[in-house]
């Protein structure tokens, strides 16, 4: 049994790591709120980006239409890019992002597809590279990046155009988390190449008929490159404000937790000192009385 001594320590280190827990709470708050305005000020670009490109695809037909639009034809080839944390403590923000792409992966794996993997994140790819070490193509940290932009996401971008464009892949796959609150994020998959053409972003013209200069398939050309960039970025800032959303919580429960077990360990301790006192004044009165 644990001597006071030990109880002491022991109830000191559980009070050491709740306040370690507290700050990083503190710490998470405070870069959430960023993290949520940089999410969702990037939603509206996207938006307007998946309007333009549904209005210029709108006009093409046949064989004109560009490969990043409609695709090569195949599904043979599966690139999967999986987008998580650089870091932990925070629940099973990271896990359910994996968890879903392992899903995604053991699908294609069993219609006889091959599947290959970019990670972006730490985590995603300490977790991957288990399992699929021979599959991963290449892996990004951004540990050290402090603003998110489309420059950072530019090579990312230029890897998987260069991966569809030299036939290693025919449908790119991206796996990420979705803010939703901060109390809930999405796992969730979005098609990248062919670019998922969203028709309810089409706009009303009101009967109007545009014709564009240059033509449409050359702004898509332009056009498509850059969606995949913005859609990656977007994707990266929801990664960011779910990450600090879930590790806000998670140290939120870690800190009420080690709140819980300091009261219990504290009146353990009390219990146990009490028991100790009492037990000495009954040795002193009987050893008074025997004399």
């Amino acid at each position: 049994m644990a001597s006071l001594k030990d109880m002491r320590t022991q109830i000191g280190s559980v009070k050491a790591t709740q306040k370690i827990t507290k700050a990083m709470q503190m710490v998470a708050a405070a870069k959430l709120k960023r993290a949520q305005d940089s999410a969702e000020n990037a939603r509206p670009y996207a938006k307007r980006m998946a309007a333009v490109i549904a209005n210029l695809a709108r006009g093409i037909t046949g064989d004109s239409a560009p490969q990043m639009l409609v695709g090569n034809g195949s599904t043979t080839h599966q690139l999967v890019v999986v987008a998580t944390a650089d870091r932990g403590l925070a629940g099973g923000f990271n896990s359910n992002i994996v968890r879903a792409a392992r899903e995604f992966i053991a699908q294609q794996t069993a219609a006889g597809n091959k599947v290959r993997l970019i990670t972006i994140g730490r985590k995603g790819r300490d977790q991957l590279k288990r399992q699929f070490g021979d599959k991963i193509v290449e892996s990004f940290d951004l540990s050290g990046t402090k603003v998110l932009t489309i420059d950072v996401v530019a090579p990312i971008a230029d890897l998987i155009a260069r991966e569809f464009s030299e036939g290693r892949a025919d449908v790119v796959t991206l796996f990420y988390s979705r803010f939703q609150s901060v109390i809930a994020q999405v796992p969730s998959a979005k098609r990248l190449i062919p670019a998922d053409v969203d028709l309810s972003a089409l706009e009303d013209t009101h009967g109007a008929v545009y014709e564009y200069e240059p033509s449409e398939e050359e702004l898509l050309e332009t056009l498509l490159p850059r969606n995949l960039s913005v859609q990656l970025l977007a994707s990266l800032l929801e990664n960011n404000a779910g990450f600090y959303a879930s590790q806000m919580s998670a140290m939120d429960n870690a800190t009420r937790n080690a709140g819980e077990m300091i009261n219990a360990m504290t009146l353990k301790y009390n219990r146990k000192r009490q028991a100790q006192i009492t037990t000495e004044l009954i040795e002193i009165i009987a050893g008074a009385e025997a004399l």
